[in-house]
């Protein structure tokens, strides 16, 4: 099984930024295949932020992020981030990332939610 470790969370106040990110433990390395970013909040549905294929390719965005939000990864350091912008109190949320190897679409999975592997979560609060 793949571990997934994220970090970067905390608290800011509206108008800020913060940079999620999500590493694998072990050195395990992302190639080719769809890492995604969900957010919860309590009382709410698990929502999907953002994803895409690792390896360099297509990116899709929840409509509530695009233009604020942007994942991305870093070869070099085997990590994906999720770079907000902008931040909102509605974006108060535990944001987790996950990964799927199985070769499914990033977009459907943004969907649907069906990821193989997720982390602990990290929390973010945005104040008004």
């Amino acid at each position: 099984a793949v571990q997934l470790v994220g970090s970067g969370g905390g608290s800011v106040q509206a108008g800020g930024s913060l940079r999620l990110s999500c590493a694998a433990a072990h050195g395990y390395v992302f190639s080719r295949h769809c890492m995604g970013w969900f957010r919860q909040s309590p009382g709410k549905e698990r929502e999907g932020v953002a994803s895409m294929y690792t390896g360099g390719g297509t990116t899709y965005y929840a409509d509530s992020v695009k233009g604020r939000f942007t994942i991305s990864q870093d070869n070099a350091k085997n990590t994906v981030y999720l770079q907000m912008n902008t931040l909102k109190p509605e974006d108060t949320a535990m944001y987790y990332c996950a990964a799927d190897f199985r070769g499914r679409s990033c977009m459907v999975l943004l969907d649907t939610g069906d990821f193989e592997y997720w982390d602990q979560g990290t929390q973010v609060t945005v104040s008004s």
